[in-house]
């Protein structure tokens, strides 16, 4: 499934925050090279339907988990990275990630490195963010999904990295 149309408050907030729209003092750095997916690649998918209920449900992302080791060679060779690639320089990352709804589909999977930072850990440490504020009702998951498919850098950037 293709995700949904965004609000337009999220597009407003990270297009400006990808832009630099509002910095008083100076622009955000760009996101660096490799961190971000080919968006024509990895746009992002999630489960059809998913809800707010069933991802804050313990051990949800456990359950959903079914990424099949072809899809490591096929998604790693769609990006020209050799797999298997050098210990910790690359995960396998859900671009919406399991614990938002994400589902396990090559277009939800790409090969993120994890240097130069902000890379996989960083990502992993705004997935755990944006999940605790879905779940206590700050943040509503299709506006998380969306936003995270898009601009995941720039959520990071206004949640953890100012």
């Amino acid at each position: 499934m293709r995700l949904p149309g965004s609000t337009a408050l999220l597009l407003v907030l990270a297009t400006s925050l990808a832009c630099g729209i509002g910095q008083v003092s100076q622009d955000p750095p760009p996101a660096p090279i490799g961190s971000l997916p080919n968006l024509s690649l990895t746009p992002g998918e999630t489960f059809a339907g998913v809800t707010a209920e069933q991802v804050c449900t313990s051990g949800y992302a456990g359950r959903a988990r079914n990424v099949l080791p072809e899809q490591y060679h096929q998604v790693y060779a769609s990006y020209g990275i050799a797999y298997p690639e050098p210990a910790g320089s690359y995960e396998l990352d859900h671009l919406v990630p399991l614990e938002l709804g994400g589902d396990n589909s090559n277009r939800n999977l790409w090969p993120e490195p994890a240097a130069p930072a902000p890379g996989f850990h960083q990502k992993d440490e705004l997935e755990n963010y944006l999940h605790e504020a879905v779940c206590s009702g700050r943040l509503g998951l299709t506006d998380v999904q969306q936003g995270i498919a898009t601009a995941w850098y720039a959520l990071y950037r206004e949640y953890l990295n100012p």
